[in-house]
């Protein structure tokens, strides 16, 4: 059976409901990996997202800033939060799908908002950058990040960092930006490698093809005619699933809606 699952940086969830809304209406994926909902648990529309059919929820939110949850339309056997660099400061939330979702093998779907790391691309005086550099090198040794041999495993999010040369407009003027740099894409493609992830993405739809997720709030009126974007979210899945990924859809027409996040919906279609 096909299940949908879909990653997006939706930048406060109560300000941009009715355009979640709107999407779920048209989309209708499985579940729905949000990230950055800048909003309480206990502040969570939990009600609307249940009219719209999305009974399940695993939050992991703080007022004001970041936030991650997921919504879904089938039942999870659990879920679990983990935290880096000491903080608790909600970037993270995993959850199992199984018998009760209509799953004869257990899958687990993790759901990740790497820190932004702020605009100097230097450790030393960038607490923000370093701070990222941090985060990547946990997620490289976490062992829950590392499936097992035959293990089903998703993971999605906003990763923060368009590892590949077509993942931003401009490699050659992108390498000195925060997200791009060498240092952040080594980093992000060491902690995929060492969990075994497959970037399904770019399984797809290789290079040089560009991809973009992404795009500036500072380019908002001619954001589509310059295109300037970047491939900030992201689809792994673990060797268990090569192949069974049948369609990945990148919403871009959202960000032309009005009051958009600066991210749009990704959607994987997973054959399982």
């Amino acid at each position: 059976m096909p299940l949908k699952v879909t990653t997006w940086n939706i930048n406060s969830v109560r300000l941009r409901i009715d355009l979640v809304a709107k999407f779920l209406k048209s989309a209708r994926p499985d579940v729905l990996c949000l990230q950055e909902t800048k909003c309480p648990d206990d502040a969570f529309p939990l009600k609307r997202f249940q009219k719209l059919g999305y009974e399940y929820t695993a939050l992991s939110g703080q007022k004001g800033y970041h936030g991650v949850a997921i919504v879904s339309r089938v039942p999870f056997e659990s879920y679990s939060i983990e935290n880096f660099c000491g903080k608790t400061d909600c970037r993270h939330i995993s959850v199992v799908l199984g018998e009760r979702a209509g799953l004869k093998d257990p899958l687990t779907l993790h759901n990740f908002y790497v820190p932004a790391g702020g605009d100097e691309p230097d450790p030393e005086i960038n607490v923000k950058f370093r701070h990222k550099l941090d985060f990547l090198d946990e997620m490289t040794v976490l062992p829950s990040l590392r499936p097992a041999k035959g293990q089903r495993a998703i993971l999605v999010g906003d990763l923060n960092v368009a590892p590949l040369e077509h993942d931003v407009w401009s490699h050659k003027q992108m390498l000195k930006v925060v997200s791009h740099t060498p240092i952040e894409c080594e980093k992000l493609t060491a902690a995929r490698q060492a969990g075994g992830w497959i970037d399904t993405m770019r399984v797809l739809t290789p290079e040089p093809e560009k991809l973009f997720t992404w795009w500036s709030y500072r380019a908002m009126e001619n954001w589509l005619s310059s295109n300037r974007g970047r491939r900030l979210d992201h689809v792994w899945t673990s060797d268990a699933l090569a192949g069974q990924v049948s369609k990945i859809k990148i919403a871009k027409d959202y960000r032309g809606y009005e009051k958009p996040s600066d991210h749009v919906p990704v959607t994987a279609t997973v054959e399982i």
